[in-house]
């Protein structure tokens, strides 16, 4: 999602960009990739809250697709090789269903914007499509918590309500701990992660249990790896955050998409 792959690489459905990264551009990466997974990613630079451009949730029609194409869209998050035994959900006008079962514990499936971080400026962008495909280990926890969180989006449900309601299913194990290894692959050329930028980037994400990337070097000077904190996109939630279990996303970008051709970013 970032406009520039060379400032990074950022995010996977966003991150903890701190401020001066942000103002080189890394935020927007991270924007994008809000959608994801997501995800987001908790910008946590001082940045004036730019004008919202989809103030309100659009009609259930403009988020749907047609099923078929769905189902080739969220399979192409991954490498073939993956995606073609895996679990692929579809979204329907009350939450997300299973539309194949897999046998290798893999799911992929279609993110909306309003799938991740309540507080993303496109989180009602009808036009975001985030293909992604997690592993067994995030999709028994960051899956369960995305789709939880669009089921009850769907059904009205306010952000305070949805926020109660997945801090209970985690309190009861309902939602699984994270367990060690969760990842997840979003390389489809397909994808449309925000409206920044080329609106769509090739890369990995990595979930860890932690309120910041700081033991995988993430948003250092120099390196591929960003991140940011899972449950909310901007500083200003910092408290609601703490509430949660600490929940980090990591984004690595890869040179290609997962058909094998080139993933060329604008610079």
């Amino acid at each position: 999602m970032l406009e520039r792959f060379v400032s990074i690489a950022e995010g996977g459905f966003p991150g903890a960009v701190r401020g001066n990264l942000r103002t080189k551009g890394v935020g927007r990466l991270a924007a994008r990739l809000t959608a994801c997974t997501a995800a987001l990613l908790a910008v946590t630079g001082a940045v004036a809250a730019p004008a919202v451009p989809y103030p309100r949730m659009a009609t259930v029609d403009a988020y749907l697709m047609d099923r078929a194409q769905e189902i080739a869209l969220a399979r192409s998050a991954a490498p073939e090789s993956i995606s073609k035994d895996a679990t692929v959900l579809v979204l329907t006008r009350t939450g997300y269903e299973t539309a194949a079962t897999g046998t290798n514990g893999f799911v992929c499936w279609v993110a909306r914007s309003f799938s991740g971080a309540p507080d993303w400026v496109e989180r009602w962008n009808p036009k975001v499509r985030a293909a992604a495909c997690e592993n067994p280990q995030a999709a028994r926890t960051v899956t369960a918590i995305a789709t939880l969180r669009t089921a009850m989006t769907l059904a009205g449900r306010t952000d305070a309500e949805v926020a109660d309601r997945v801090r209970a299913a985690l309190r009861s194990k309902e939602i699984p701990p994270l367990a060690a290894g969760a990842m997840c692959y979003m390389m489809s050329k397909s994808s449309y992660l925000s409206d920044d930028g080329g609106h769509d980037m090739a890369h990995l994400m990595f979930y860890i249990p932690s309120r910041d990337g700081a033991s995988w070097g993430a948003n250092a000077p120099g390196s591929p790896v960003l991140g940011g904190n899972y449950w909310f996109y901007t500083a200003e939630h910092q408290a609601e955050a703490a509430a949660l279990p600490p929940l980090s996303v990591l984004l690595v970008g890869v040179p290609t998409w997962s058909d094998g051709t080139p993933a060329i970013h604008p610079m």
